[in-house]
């Protein structure tokens, strides 16, 4: 186990590690630290705890110190300044005629680098642009393309719940989303209804997945025959909050709604209609179990 505290750059950003050394440091502590992209200016979200060994990226740098007022000063400059640097970007693409959209400008902390987030339906020649900035800005300029979903992290906005988008106010990762999310929570597969502003599939999608299909193993598929209290009939649909199914009855072809509880599949009709064998002689009970288990393995398969 190793104590470290939990570091974020960005608001909703990923958190990285880092080792407080003598320091005591507790949550919403400003630190320095040092990264790969070299001295930046963090905010401590995690306070110091023990995690282990296998979580942690080696080599574990060490907090720097605790931030001042002058640093904290040099990060409303630098945020003054990228506005600036945002504004001539803008410029020189129009200028170069480049196909791109600026998203968002950032100065490191120790004023080595800009970096120029934007996006771009393919490939771009920027190497014109990037000699103008760098002669302008007289710093490292790095132009970093980025995909929609970063861009709506980036720019903000609210969702079609009126809520403040969860990839810029918690979400520090993006999970894969697919179409059959929707499918399992019964949503309309309306692109404008599943799509976030980004155009992609709606992250929340992903919330409450796993719970859908949990819910929905206690129940029988799509079109399968089931036993109802009318009859023998065909699965149309479920809900499972209601803890409903929709059956249409083969005797009248017509649909109606049933408790889980009241539906039987045919595997279960047959497990009810043998019983379970006595257990009293081992043998027997041995072939009981073997049966069950076989019984258990068609209603999953059917």
């Amino acid at each position: 186990m190793t104590q470290v505290v939990g570091v974020r750059f960005k608001p909703a950003g990923k958190v990285y590690f880092f080792d407080p050394g003598d320091l005591k440091l507790i949550e919403n502590d400003n630190v320095i630290v040092e990264t790969i992209r070299g001295i930046e200016f963090g905010q401590v979200v995690n306070g110091p705890r023990e995690v282990p060994d296998e979580q942690i990226v080696h080599p574990l740098k060490q907090v720097i110190r605790e931030a001042t007022q002058e640093d904290k000063k040099i990060i409303k400059e630098n945020k003054e300044q990228e506005q600036e640097a945002f504004n001539i970007c803008v410029e020189k693409i129009v200028q170069h005629n480049l196909p791109m959209k600026l998203v968002s400008v950032e100065k490191t902390f120790d004023g080595n680098k800009i970096i120029f987030y934007f996006t771009a339906e393919g490939r771009v020649d920027f190497r014109d642009l990037v000699k103008d900035l760098a002669s302008i800005f007289r710093t490292r300029i790095e132009l970093r393309q980025i995909g929609v979903r970063d861009e709506a992290k980036m720019l903000g906005g609210l969702g079609c719940c009126g809520r403040e988008l969860c990839c810029c106010s918690w979400l520090s990762d993006f999970n894969s989303v697919s179409i059959r999310m929707a499918k399992d929570q019964n949503l309309s597969l309306n692109p404008s209804k599943i799509s976030g502003i980004c155009g992609r599939l709606m992250c929340c999608l992903k919330f409450e997945s796993e719970v859908y299909e949990e819910a929905k193993e206690k129940f029988p598929k799509i079109d399968t025959k089931v036993m109802t209290p009318d009859g023998v009939g065909k699965v149309c649909n479920v809900n499972i909050f209601k803890q409903t199914i929709q059956v249409e009855l083969t005797s009248s072809e017509i649909i109606k709604e049933y408790f889980l509880k009241d539906i039987s599949t045919q595997d279960e009709e047959v497990s009810n209609e043998h019983g379970a064998p006595s257990s009293d002689n081992n043998e027997h009970g041995n072939q009981g179990e073997q049966y069950d288990n076989r019984s258990k393995k068609d209603e999953e398969s059917y």
